[in-house]
């Protein structure tokens, strides 16, 4: 396995510094320093994309369809940029189109799925009996989890109320914390157009069965093919797993993929993955404009943003490997010595769920008693910056996860939960001056 440098990045007040740390956490405590543990929610950018950024900057500041040198020159690197996403995910270069973000690509998935079995009902219909027309129906169906992103329940439950699609939402198993294959299937109906599974669950860390399911969907695709029935599309947000483990489009079978550059290091900027944009898969604009993304994301290209989302993609194609050890080491160190410390108290692992895999990096616990609500708790420590979930949903008080009750965690073990979440350099000096922040906290507390 290659071998990287990993270089330590300390939090204080936004500056870097390398000072060593000792396990009673004395430096610490002099410094005033925190520790983050929130990679779930957003990563610093990586020392090398930052530079690539700043010399696009520089170098590339021309419109990318112009003519002259520094337009030709951000062409190529938004190029360069594609070509390392689409080895990132397996696919080809043609495949990726840049988005703002996640959440537009969701988007864009979704109403596709949305328009094209609108499309091709029409064509369906125009030359069917009355008959064959009810049988067919009007209304596109979705099957999405109980546990997605809003960047895909959201347009799910706005297209569901103006009555532009039907929609259910599988509940994940309370043994697995899973979306399992077989209700997923149990779900489909003669109108389902798109199935969108996120990968791994940003709060629990739990894999999703996307191949497996990706090959049941194509079984029953050719099936409805025969009987004149839409295709079923599958699409999976990969936001939490890219960085964090091996991410192959050809062995997930997925028809759509979503990258969210901000969750491995690289700036605010997404992108999508679609399989024969256009011919082998549909994608439908949202937005109109100048061309760029070959009509499917119009636009003048975001070229320093798209820089640095490729070369964050070509780090990943280079140490995911050694990324992965280095933060399951440590992610695995953090839950020894939480057991460690809080034995008497009770401590209960969120994220340990029978027969599931999950993030190598992701720790989802609650430690047992009255008046240690997650909140709370985090709002006694010194050093710590952490969540107790997902930092969209920050804003809600008190209230347990409905991630975690959906996958069967008790009310009051739920109210409990922190999600820490390691990163490429967190170290186990930061795990033992961490844990020691938490036992003093609950101290306080209690």
């Amino acid at each position: 396995m290659e071998e990287i440098q990993l270089k330590k990045v300390l939090v204080n007040k936004g500056k870097e510094t390398s000072e060593k740390i000792s396990c009673d956490g004395k430096v610490a405590i002099a410094s005033g320093r925190k520790i983050y543990l929130d990679y779930n929610a957003t990563t610093p950018l990586a020392p090398e994309v930052i530079q690539t950024v700043t010399e696009a900057m520089h170098e590339a500041w021309g419109n990318p369809s112009s003519s002259y040198t520094a337009g030709q020159r951000a062409k190529e690197i938004i190029n360069e940029a594609r070509e390392s996403l689409a080895r990132m995910v397996g696919g080809q270069l043609q495949d990726i189109i840049f988005t703002s973000g996640g959440t537009e690509a969701n988007n864009l998935v979704i109403h596709t799925a949305v328009r094209d079995f609108r499309e091709s009902h029409k064509q369906r219909s125009s030359g069917a009996g009355e008959d064959r027309k009810k049988t067919l129906g009007t209304c596109p169906h979705l099957i999405t989890s109980c546990i997605e992103h809003d960047s895909v329940r959201l347009p799910v439950e706005y297209l569901v109320e103006e009555r532009e699609a039907e929609a259910t939402f599988v509940p994940v198993s309370k043994v697995t914390g899973r979306v399992e294959v077989d209700d997923v299937i149990a779900a489909i109906r003669p109108t389902t157009c798109l199935v969108s599974i996120m990968l791994a669950n940003n709060e629990t860390g739990v894999i999703m069965p996307i191949s497996e399911l990706s090959q049941q969907i194509q079984a029953v695709n050719q099936k409805r093919m025969a009987s004149g029935l839409p295709r079923i599309l599958v699409h999976t947000d990969a936001a939490q797993m890219i960085g964090k483990g091996r991410v192959d489009v050809q062995d997930l079978g997925v028809d759509y993929l979503t990258v969210v550059g901000h969750k491995f290091y690289a700036p605010r900027i997404g992108a999508l993955y679609v399989r024969g944009p256009g011919t082998t898969t549909p994608l439908h604009p949202m937005l109109f404009g100048g061309g760029q993304e070959r009509n499917f994301r119009p636009g003048t290209e975001n070229t320093p943003m798209i820089a640095g989302l490729g070369k964050a993609a070509e780090l990943v194609n280079k140490h995911c490997e050694v990324y992965e050890s280095h933060m399951r080491k440590v992610r695995d160190y953090l839950e020894e010595r939480l057991e460690a410390v809080f034995e008497e108290q009770g401590v209960h692992f969120n994220c340990r769920l029978k027969g599931s895999k999950r993030l190598c990096n992701t720790c989802n616990f609650s430690i047992v008693g009255s008046r240690l609500q997650g909140r709370l708790v985090l709002s006694h420590c010194r050093f710590l910056l952490a969540s107790v979930g997902a930092a969209c949903h920050s804003e809600k008080g008190d209230r347990p996860s409905s991630i975690l009750l959906r996958c069967g965690i008790p009310y009051s073990v739920a109210q409990n939960a922190l999600r820490l979440s390691v990163g490429r350099d967190t170290s186990k000096e930061d795990v033992d001056l961490i844990v020691e922040d938490l036992k003093q906290a609950v101290a306080q507390l209690q």
